[in-house]
């Protein structure tokens, strides 16, 4: 995990913690994308954050002025000022995807991608998110996409967790057990 995705975490989980009890995390999660899309569009201001040559003062009116008019709720005008405060509202992108994923997390969601050699049936793709369910505990969001080289079964990736049938995999494997003797 790079120092970015560490530090993105840990202010994600701090305001999880805060909206967990507030019941305010959808709300929030709404706020938070509205701020990431206008910083990233905008790259004046992208750069005025970012830029170490700008006094924090200048920096702070301009947050100010920005929550003024676009009047978000208190804890989302708290977090943006924590972010400025610690140099880290150009990495809101980062902590708010790290915010979703923290909050799927505590209600028992998990996000995950399988790849397949070609496309599976809707009955293939319920069996496999069941048996991915059941063995995480959790429910599981799935991406699907394909890759050739697989030749056939699949790979399902679960946050670091990856389990793969693939007979790719399981001629590699059998190709360093033959070589093996």
């Amino acid at each position: 995990m790079s120092s970015v995705e560490t530090v993105a975490r840990r202010y994600a989980t701090a305001l999880a913690d805060v909206v967990e009890k507030t019941g305010e995390a959808d709300s929030i999660r709404a706020e938070l994308r509205t701020w990431e899309a206008m910083i990233a569009s905008n790259a004046d201001l992208s750069n005025a954050f970012g830029n170490p040559s700008i006094a924090h003062l200048k920096k702070e009116a301009v947050l100010e002025k920005l929550i003024a008019r676009a009047k978000p709720s208190r804890t989302t005008s708290n977090f943006l000022r924590v972010l400025l405060r610690n140099g880290r509202i150009n990495e809101l992108a980062q902590v708010g995807t790290k915010f979703d994923s923290v909050i799927e997390e505590r209600r028992g969601i998990v996000n995950g991608t399988v790849t397949s050699a070609h496309d599976l049936s809707a009955a293939e793709n319920a069996e496999l998110k069941a048996a991915l369910e059941k063995v995480t505990g959790k429910t599981v969001n799935l991406t699907y996409s394909n890759d050739k080289d697989l030749i056939g079964g699949v790979v399902a990736r679960i946050g670091s967790t990856v389990y793969d049938s693939s007979v790719k995999t399981q001629l590699a494997t059998l190709r360093e057990r033959l070589l093996e003797r």
